[in-house]
């Protein structure tokens, strides 16, 4: 059932009293990005916000700690572990009890043990044990990053063996990349040693321009990268700045 206003704050405190302290992922490993045609949604140190298309607006609700974000009918959700939730963070306000969830995809959010529901609330395929990411990918299949593997959940077929620790949606699939990455029709994106990069399918550098550290996705027919700090910033195709 829905919760008609979003009340996460009072809901966390009543329901952490009862449970064990969770210990979400700290620095890096708890900074993650979600992308979409509708923008780009990420949590860092536990601070969930969203930014919409067309003018990328930051909105970042008072919540309690999120381990992770996601789009799903064009909803930007987080999971919120300590109240058992996901809950939408702009727009009208929802929240859908589904337990401890430590990884969300564009289709489920995956819990502690691997058990996984919609975001509508319903059992869902899931895995053994934690992911530590999950990702749809072009085929419409989860992927999920367990135990150093990528594994694809719905015939629990390890795709991956040592993944890497970044998840890419590719038109056939997903795959692992040591760096964020992104790819498009146009190119593979990449922020690497301090550039965002867009390369072809060989290897080959076609253009970079100079970019901190951050996450990247395709939005529309735009790349987007945001930082842990909330900066986001969108390029064209051939990486020419647009906002």
């Amino acid at each position: 059932m829905s919760t008609p206003a979003r009340l996460l704050p009072l809901m966390a405190l009543l329901l952490s009293a009862c449970a064990p302290a969770y210990s979400p992922p700290t620095g890096d490993a708890g900074f993650r990005a979600a992308f979409s045609a509708d923008g780009v949604t990420w949590v860092a140190g536990g601070r969930a916000c969203v930014a919409r298309v067309p003018s990328f607006r930051v909105v970042c609700p008072s919540l309690p700690v999120a381990v992770d974000v996601a789009w799903n009918a064009g909803e930007a959700w987080a999971a919120v572990p300590s109240a058992g939730v996901v809950v939408t963070l702009d727009r009208a306000a929802r929240s859908v009890p589904v337990g401890r969830v430590v990884a969300l995809s564009s289709t489920r959010a995956y819990r502690e043990d691997g058990s996984a529901v919609t975001f509508g609330g319903a059992a869902a395929t899931g895995v053994a044990g934690a992911p530590s990411a999950a990702v749809t990918g072009g085929d419409g299949e989860d992927y999920v990053l367990l135990a150093g593997n990528l594994r694809r959940v719905t015939d629990n077929v390890v795709t991956e063996v040592s993944a890497a620790p970044f998840l890419v949606a590719l038109p056939t699939g997903a795959r692992s990349a040591d760096l964020p990455t992104a790819v498009t029709s146009s190119g593979i994106y990449r922020l690497a040693n301090g550039r965002l990069e867009r390369g072809d399918g060989t290897g080959r550098i076609l253009n970079s321009v100079a970019h901190g550290a951050g996450r990247i996705g395709q939005v529309g027919n735009v790349v987007v990268t945001v930082s842990a700090e909330g900066g986001v910033r969108v390029f064209s195709e051939n990486l020419e700045q647009l906002q």
